[in-house]
């Protein structure tokens, strides 16, 4: 079976992902940093459905790793999956630029180094897909996260540009755009009950998702709901507004 590569796998999402995948019969590569973390993972999902895991370690923010990462993968994969992210206190971000860096790297220009490359090889190939897991958040900027949400934004963007170029060569872009998911980096956040997911939920729906060749979804579905309201608020009432 092929192999799907998993980018940012040490997250609850991504763990979900990759049970959900391995469950269906694709073998996987889960790449991160400090990955041999996920040892436990990889053996659970080998006894439980006998495909293959390998566990590689990446570095989002080492641009200059990265072809010689994809080259020197003994089977190109079938999928990319980025699920990668990065959500910093804006406080801290307005504070320290550190912080903001890290922000824009993890969920943007790391992602983008990393799929142009992958791009360029499924385009030649014209063959396979790519899921790039974005945020409701890149909707629309609000001062709680900003930060976060304007590199989600560029994310989002970046995916549908990338869907656009590579139609015609039969390589199929999905964006994912999670509202509340109960993760670690949520924890101690007051979430919502009926618009928070778990991890389960959004590998579900977004393995169905790319199986069915949509191009964008919202997991909870409530979501797409919740932002056509938002977005619809007039700026000049939006700005004062704490939401």
């Amino acid at each position: 079976m092929s192999y799907v590569l998993i980018i940012g796998a040490k997250s609850d999402i991504a763990q979900a992902v990759a049970r959900e995948y391995a469950k269906h019969g694709y073998s996987l590569y889960l790449a991160g940093r400090e990955i041999q973390t996920l040892h436990s993972l990889a053996t659970d999902i080998k006894i439980r459905t006998s495909v293959a895991v390998e566990l590689l370690e990446f570095d989002l923010g080492a641009f200059h790793t990265h072809q010689a990462f994809y080259e020197n993968l003994q089977e190109k994969p079938l999928g990319v999956i980025v699920v990668a992210g990065y959500m910093a206190e804006q406080k801290k971000c307005e504070s320290d630029w550190a912080e903001t860096l890290n922000t824009i790297t993890v969920n943007y220009t790391g992602a983008v180094s990393i799929l142009n490359i992958v791009a360029n090889d499924m385009e030649h190939n014209k063959n396979g897909f790519i899921v790039g897991v974005s945020s409701v958040a890149g909707e629309r900027g609000r001062k709680a996260n900003y930060i976060y949400g304007s590199s989600k934004a560029a994310f989002t963007a970046y995916l549908s540009g990338l869907r656009n170029r590579l139609y015609e060569s039969g390589v199929h872009v999905l964006t994912v755009k999670p509202g509340f998911v109960a993760t670690k980096m949520t924890i101690g956040l007051d979430l919502p009950p009926k618009l928070t997911a778990q991890p389960e939920k959004v590998a579900r729906d977004m393995f169905q998702a790319q199986q069915k060749n949509k191009d964008v979804i919202y997991t909870k579905s409530i979501w797409k709901w919740v932002m056509l309201v938002i977005k619809m608020i007039p700026e000049l009432k939006f700005k004062g507004m704490s939401i």
